[in-house]
């Protein structure tokens, strides 16, 4: 009989999830949440890794119990591997989760969390209606849990894994959240277009604004300008009220203006743009957009000439996620996290309809 992994305790396993995938890592919240540092230590427990050809089925997450946990001679793991595997004969006290959650374990925990990111791998040859198990962590993955690994021994091995596994599209936005954690610590120093710099108070806000200002500004407008930034409806950061005159607009702070104001001045007829910083809540939904355009055609912007756009850290992000179904048609969303793409909320109409084809064209 092949002996089975050593077992660190799922507390433990827990705490190593949050280091093995950081903020920035796609559906984090599926694969560092309880439920997924049991799935990993049920994984473990009957010793589903993938070179061993033992496969795990998400209802044997939900028949663990406390006490079954503790018990860790690898007779008594091998006895419950088998036992788990048949019907279960009347309720299971003390189970560590209700029979149907193994749907969110399936779906959530596995195939949109562990198995995309490649720490667990997927039977092959399983018809998709199969109730055979088909789960097993990968042997590299699996080795990360090893009881005796700790300080930077696990750091290391962490960081290889990291570095094999995750693209490096997914690595850049690790980077660029971890960046802006560090920066949340201490004033946010802005840099403008045209090289002026201004200090902004510490927080999530600060830290995206920054990235507003120094990432969005250059790659989605040809030739930027910042007319107003503020911390919050009480702080001005920077305004530039000569620019504004000159392209007719009046800035009253009493109007509840964004959180910036940005102007393209190469087009021809300058290109307004109004950018509202969500760390927490305050998207562009319709009603925002509808004040704020009537701003816009108070200096004469016409709607073709004035854009909107909701700015987040991340699309993993819980403020993105909570007001994702509040953002305004004809707006746009975008991502420090991901800071060459932008999301379009194209709004059609009967009169005026676009085909995929021409949404698709760049």
């Amino acid at each position: 009989m092949m002996p089975l992994p050593p077992l660190l305790p799922f507390p433990d396993i827990h705490e190593r999830l949050r280091t093995i995938f950081p903020e920035g890592t796609a559906n984090r919240n599926y694969v560092i949440r309880e439920i997924a540092a049991k799935t990993v230590f049920v994984m473990l427990y009957i010793g589903a890794v993938a070179d061993a050809e033992r496969w795990l089925r998400p209802d044997q997450v939900t028949r663990m119990t406390d006490a079954q946990a503790a018990l860790r001679e690898d007779s008594e793991r091998h006895d419950w591997q088998q036992a788990s595997m048949r019907p279960a004969a009347g309720n299971i006290e003390g189970r560590w989760y209700a029979a149907n959650t193994r749907e969110p374990i399936r779906d959530e925990t596995l195939r949109e969390g562990l198995v995309r990111l490649g720490a667990v791998e997927e039977r092959e040859g399983l018809p998709t209606t199969s109730p055979r198990p088909r789960y097993a962590l990968a042997p590299d993955f699996a080795a990360l849990f090893h009881p005796d690994l700790d300080n930077e021994a696990l750091q290391a091995q962490i960081t290889r894994w990291q570095e094999a596994n995750l693209t490096a599209g997914a690595l850049a936005r690790i980077a660029i959240i971890r960046r802006g954690a560090i920066a949340r610590e201490g004033r946010v120093l802005v840099t403008f277009p045209n090289g002026e710099t201004r200090d902004m108070e510490p927080g999530s806000s600060s830290v995206i604004s920054k990235a507003v200002v120094e990432e969005f500004a250059p790659r989605f407008l040809t030739q930027p300008s910042v007319i107003w930034l503020s911390e919050s409806r009480h702080h001005v950061v920077a305004r530039d009220d000569q620019l504004a005159q000159e392209i007719g607009l009046t800035i009253d702070p009493g109007r509840n203006l964004p959180d910036l104001i940005l102007v393209d001045l190469r087009p021809k007829d300058p290109l307004l743009v109004f950018v509202e910083v969500v760390a927490t809540d305050g998207p562009v939904n319709e009603a925002r957009r509808a004040a704020l355009m009537a701003v816009a055609q108070e200096a004469g912007f016409s709607e073709r000439h004035t854009a909107f756009v909701t700015s987040y850290a991340d699309r993993d992000n819980h403020a993105f996620k909570g007001s994702v179904s509040e953002l305004a048609w004809r707006s746009f969303a975008w991502f420090m996290s991901e800071p060459d793409h932008i999301m379009v909320l194209h709004r059609g109409t009967e009169a005026d309809r676009a085909h995929l084809s021409e949404l698709l064209r760049d």
